[in-house]
């Protein structure tokens, strides 16, 4: 089953791909393959006000900081900062928790690369 759409990981709350097991596993595997491609050691993630965020964003830490990633959280920061950030600090990646249009009990994970754009369609693939 195909976990990327054109824009990240998304769907309900607590239905797959958007449980906390999931995104501990997404985290993780995120963390083994940016670690390997750029070796910085340092994601940076941030939301928007979903309530659902806070849960997604200690799955996603942890799953990230379990693979021996550091991770600076920001809180809620619209999506083009989160690029921004990510390529200005120099980072592994920038991580945005957002489901962006979509209904509350929707989220979402969008993973930017070092360099501020939306991650290659093969690496989210390995990511998968």
């Amino acid at each position: 089953m195909k976990l990327f759409g054109t824009d990240g990981v998304r769907g309900k709350i607590n239905r797959y791909p958007m449980t906390p097991e999931n995104v501990l596993r997404v985290g993780m595997a995120a963390a083994c393959v940016l670690r390997k491609e750029h070796g910085r050691n340092m994601v940076l993630i941030g939301k928007d006000t979903r309530l659902s965020g806070y849960m997604i964003e200690s799955a996603l830490t942890s799953g990230i900081c379990s693979m021996g990633m550091n991770v600076t959280l920001v809180g809620p920061l619209p999506t083009p900062g989160i690029a921004f950030l990510a390529r200005t600090l120099r980072l592994d990646a920038g991580i945005v928790i957002s489901a962006s249009h979509n209904p509350f009990y929707d989220n979402g994970i969008k993973i930017f690369s070092c360099n501020g754009f939306k991650l290659p369609d093969a690496t989210e693939k390995r990511i998968e």
